[in-house]
């Protein structure tokens, strides 16, 4: 590696970690308070949050990777032409792609490690993530009722109260629907009543007030009690059902059990849904080595036209590859059509983009067909805007 080389991935390394950083962290606090506001129903159950977020970061790192490598790129390179860098590196002979080199290789040092984020991590994690849901969403019932809410620890126990505290241990108007282990029905109703979890916090005791209880007796018939005072334990946690074993989604295998699946006969999972998942996860990764030839020439530019359009056409760009990817994906999966088309066309469209705009790009750099579209489309709005803003009133010769 020459001088050149080691300057220009120093630039790049930092901006690339840091836009890394920021969206991660951002989609992962973002879907952080997703999680808990599903895991609110049960204060047990918010340890298992930071298990859920671990989990994504796979998921996420995928996702945040190639948006933050292009927009790296555009940065560097628009911050070394502002500085008139890159004039003085072409006036000494260093040629667009000499400059592109060391960037092309990073993206394949990028690419082989999203290989390895798509084709073992993603499919291991995404399992790991339900396995840790099913288990938080199984946890039980931490000894709470939320006004207005209906509870069920499990199937044998349904319960719900009008009003509630703000710690949801005191209640009022409580209905309680329980099936006791001989399979007799037994409704309790109150007026007043206080949760207390037990000691060994595997049970609540209830202490109901001013109520009445419906149960059967063992010969069928109804009784009726009605009471002042009445104190009955509920459990606190419910029988967590099995997961299922990791394979039952095609999202959950690596590259290597995709292709082995696709081979065999008798795979569960069809064989075109398993290679447009295949596919796809090697489109997203071998995309990566075609982002320097967009973001190098968008970068140069900027300089002319601003860094905004540049990166804004990047990013809809990308964002239009990866919809199209998801769309061939469904395509192979209902059959419309073979996953080798649905899933390649929009990758070959993505590649000749990137080498269209390399290419032009190499004669004069910072002259793009991205950018000449950028310059028109800005001219064609300032005629819109002189045309529709009214003559100053008043004007003096």
């Amino acid at each position: 590696m020459s001088l050149i080389d080691r300057y220009l991935l120093r630039m790049a390394l930092w901006p690339m970690i840091g836009a890394t950083g920021v969206t991660l962290v951002a989609l992962l606090l973002e879907r952080i308070l997703r999680l808990l506001d599903l895991l609110s129903g049960s204060s047990d159950r918010f340890g298992f949050v930071a298990q859920l977020a671990v989990n994504l970061v796979p998921h996420y790192i995928g996702l945040t990777l190639p948006a933050a490598f292009f927009i790296a790129l555009v940065i560097v390179v628009n911050r070394m032409n502002q500085a008139s860098e890159v004039d003085a590196l072409l006036a000494a002979g260093v040629s667009l792609t000499r400059l592109a080199a060391p960037y092309l290789c990073l993206a394949a040092g990028l690419s082989v490690v999203t290989l390895i984020v798509f084709g073992a991590l993603q499919p291991y994690s995404r399992y790991a993530y339900r396995a840790v849901l099913h288990a938080a969403q199984n946890a039980g019932w931490s000894g709470a009722v939320p006004e207005g809410t209906i509870i069920e620890p499990d199937d044998n126990l349904t319960m719900t109260t009008d009003e509630a505290d703000a710690a949801g241990q005191r209640l009022t108007r409580v209905f309680i629907r329980r099936v006791t282990p001989q399979g007799r029905e037994e409704i309790t109703t109150a007026g007043m009543a206080e949760l207390r979890r037990t000691m060994d916090g595997q049970n609540v005791t209830l202490h109901l007030q001013n109520g009445q209880q419906l149960r059967f007796n063992a010969r069928g018939e109804p009784e009726l009690l009605s009471f002042r005072d009445f104190t009955m334990q509920l459990p606190l946690k419910g029988p967590a059902r099995l997961l299922r074993a990791r394979g039952g989604d095609e999202r959950e295998l690596n590259l290597f059990e995709l292709a082995a699946q696709a081979r065999n006969p008798h795979s569960v999972i069809p064989r075109e849904t398993l290679l447009a998942e295949l596919y796809g996860r090697l489109a997203r990764a071998f995309a990566l080595p075609l982002l320097p030839l967009l973001a190098v020439p968008l970068g140069l530019s900027a300089k002319r036209s601003g860094r905004a359009p540049g990166v804004i056409v990047g990013g809809l760009l990308l964002l239009a590859f990866h919809h199209l990817i998801q769309l061939g994906q469904s395509f192979a999966q209902t059959g419309r059509a073979p996953a080798e088309l649905s899933v390649g066309l929009p990758f070959l469209g993505f590649a000749a983009i990137c080498f269209t705009v390399f290419l032009t790009s190499r004669k004069r750099p910072g002259e793009t067909p991205i950018g000449r579209l950028m310059e028109h489309l800005a001219n064609v709005a300032a005629r819109i805007r002189a045309r529709i803003r009214p003559e100053p009133q008043g004007a003096t010769a």
